[in-house]
Order: C-alpha cells, then sequence, then structure tokens
C-alpha cells in the first residue's frame, strides 16, 4: 500500500563520488610529492621520506578535520564570518612580528607551535565572510554600493597579503574568489564584463609598456619575471631557469611519460619541484596523458561542486560552494599556466598535489564545508 505524500521517508544526500575525487587527489599528491621530493628530501634532510611524513600528517589531520566539519551544519559557521575576517587580517600582520618565518627568501609563514601560512586561512575566512554577507545584504547586493563593499572587503585582505607577504598569487586567488561570488548572486552581469575586460586591458598595457622599455633583469622584481616571461631564454642564468626547467621535463615527458620516479629534472635541476612545478614532474613521469588525466579529476571535482551548489538548499549553502569551487578552478588554473609559461612566473600550488601542509589543511576543510552543504540536500522517494 502507498504511503501518504507527507509520510514519505526523506532521505539525506550524500557524494561518494566527491568523496572518492579528494581521496584519490590526496593519495596522488603524496605518490607524486616522495617521488618529487626524494633525491632532494635525501641529500638535503638526510631522509628520503622527510616531505612525504611532514605532508603526510597534515592531509591526515585535514581529512580528520573534513569529516568533522562535514557533519557539522553549514549554518553553524555563519556566526563566525566576521570574525574569520578579522582574525584572518591579524595572522597576516602577526608575519612581520617575531612569530613570521622566512623561506626561500620570503616571509609567509607563522611560527604558532607548527608551521601555519596566514594566506591560506585568509581563503576559508573570506568564503565564510562573503557568503554571509551576501546572504545578509539580500536585493541589495545588485546595488553598486554593496558591489564595491564586497569588493572591497576582499580587497583589504588582498592588498595585506600582497603587501604584507609579498604573496600576489595569493591576493589574485581571493579577489577571484570574490568576484565570482558576486557575480553569483547579482543578476547583472554588464558591471563584471566590463571590469574584467578593464583589468586585461591594464594588463596588457603593462606587459606591452615593460617589454618595451630598456629593462635589465635587476630593475625590478616583477619587471623581471614578465621579461623572463616573454623570453624565458634570454634570461636562462636568472628568472628564467625555473620556467625553462620546467618546460624541458614537460617536453622531455612524451605522451606516457618516462614512468613513475624517473625523472631527471627533479635531480637538482628544477627548484621547487615538489612545491610549485610538481605538475611539470608529472608530465615528465606520467607524460601528457597522465597530465590530461589529472586535469580531467580537476575538472570532475568542479562539476560535483556545480551539482552540490545548483541543489543546495539555500543562497548561504551555494556560495558556499561557488566559493570553494572559484578557489579550486582558479589555482588549478593558475598553477599550470604558470608552469607551462602561459603567465608570468609566480609562486602558486596544484591543490591537493604540491608540497605544502597549511595548505593541504585548509583545502579539506573547505571540503568539509562542501560536504556538510551536500548532507543539507534532502531527496524524496
Amino acid at each position: 500500500m502507498a504511503l501518504p505524500r507527507n509520510a514519505r521517508k526523506t532521505e539525506y544526500y550524500f557524494d561518494y563520488s566527491l568523496v572518492f575525487i579528494i581521496l584519490f587527489l590526496v593519495g596522488f599528491g603524496l605518490v607524486m610529492i616522495y617521488s618529487a621530493s626524494a633525491y632532494d628530501a635525501s641529500e638535503q634532510m638526510g631522509n628520503e621520506m622527510y616531505y612525504l611524513i611532514h605532508q603526510g600528517t597534515a592531509a591526515a589531520l585535514g581529512l580528520a578535520a573534513m569529516l568533522l566539519v562535514s557533519r557539522i551544519p553549514y549554518h553553524f559557521w555563519e556566526h563566525f564570518a566576521v570574525l574569520g575576517y578579522i582574525v584572518s587580517a591579524i595572522l597576516i600582520l602577526l608575519v612581520l612580528s617575531p612569530l613570521g618565518i622566512e623561506a626561500n627568501g620570503a616571509r609567509r609563514w607563522l611560527n604558532l607551535g607548527v608551521s601555519v601560512q596566514p594566506a591560506e586561512i585568509a581563503k576559508l575566512t573570506m568564503i565564510l565572510f562573503l557568503a554571509t554577507m551576501i546572504c545578509k545584504m539580500g536585493r541589495s547586493v545588485r546595488t553598486w554600493k554593496a558591489f564595491f563593499f564586497i569588493l572591497g572587503s576582499a580587497g583589504i585582505i588582498c592588498w595585506l597579503v600582497w603587501s604584507v607577504t609579498d604573496n600576489l598569487s595569493s591576493a589574485i586567488i581571493i579577489f577571484g574568489i570574490a568576484f565570482l561570488m558576486l557575480f553569483v548572486a547579482s543578476p547583472d552581469y554588464r558591471r563584471f564584463v566590463l571590469i574584467t575586460a578593464a583589468v586585461l586591458a591594464v594588463a596588457a598595457l603593462a606587459v606591452y609598456v615593460i617589454s618595451q622599455s630598456q629593462l635589465t633583469e635587476d630593475t625590478g622584481f616583477r619587471s623581471a619575471r614578465i621579461m623572463a616571461w616573454l623570453d624565458p631564454e634570454a634570461y636562462a642564468s636568472g628568472k628564467g631557469f625555473q620556467t625553462l626547467q620546467a618546460l624541458y621535463a614537460i617536453g622531455s615527458g612524451g605522451l606516457f611519460g618516462k614512468g613513475l620516479g624517473n625523472s631527471m629534472q627533479k635531480l637538482g635541476y628544477l627548484p621547487e619541484q615538489q612545491n610549485d612545478m610538481i605538475f611539470s614532474i608529472i608530465c615528465e613521469e606520467l607524460g601528457l596523458f597522465g597530465a590530461v588525466c589529472v586535469i580531467v579529476v580537476f575538472v570532475l571535482l568542479i562539476w560535483r561542486f556545480m551539482v552540490i551548489a545548483n541543489n543546495a538548499p539555500d543562497l548561504f549553502g551555494a556560495l558556499l560552494v561557488v566559493g570553494v569551487m572559484g578557489h579550486i578552478a582558479i589555482q588549478v588554473i593558475l598553477n599550470i599556466a604558470v608552469v607551462t609559461n602561459t603567465i608570468p612566473n609566480t609562486g602558486i600550488s596544484l591543490p591537493f598535489i604540491s608540497y605544502g601542509g597549511s595548505s593541504v589543511l585548509f583545502l579539506l576543510i573547505e571540503m568539509g564545508l562542501v560536504m556538510s552543504v551536500a548532507r543539507g540536500i534532502r531527496l524524496k522517494d
């Protein structure tokens, strides 16, 4: 006998595909970090598993945090959005204090018992803050006043990340997250098209001016990177060295690669091979086929985000997922573009795969938020 409509059982959605993709990316990242870093770790640290152990520990903590966050109703975090925004700004400023840690010529980390990168915290708190503010504004988010308030709020954190930690790539990602979330929440697309066109025009003009100027590699850090991007062979001993070595690794991999663990560029030739340039090691060891497979997995991850966002119980949940989706998508695109010399070289990691404890920890917390939103989707039989 059929049950009455109001007596039918309600089931909650669980995205097994999303969980599988996340676990695959984390596991694959650990394999590639060991493959890319074993030689350097053995030479510099005396333990070829040094980077693997550190990343594995962060990944284990991240997975535990992901499971915990996924079980907490996502509206719980709405109460801490403003506090998170303020705390992230304070943590960025603390980089200038004695708690700040300098590594590889950059001061971007804090010693809080463990090494933490405030920019990674800022990405997460910015998603929560913007989702909360946009929902509170309601229809008024369509106004120019609200538009500039949202972008201005993100701009303050972007400026702090850029000026205090000299981390332009993270500043771009944070601004990109805000831009995408505002784009989804606003039906007026013309302003976004105009702003995007203006930014691209200014960037193209800046590149043209620098390319036409009589500059040397020592003239300016940003200018030198742009010149090395335009002609890496002319700066092979300086700013173009890392880019050229990455391109050598990509080119030598061919269609199916040299085999896992058989990279030559990781043997002291390619700087930061386990960090920003790990995609080039993937290309060298697994070839074009392996690189395309990695890109396809990220595309599938973005697709799952879109499915969850479209079916989210409310606007706040949808915006949280859109923010996380923007973070992952922008970072993947920028990393691959840097490695292939499509854009000027800037330090940016490949999500879940590049070495970085703070990065994988907070990325997995973001995955927990997405899973929490997914659990709020109700399925009626």
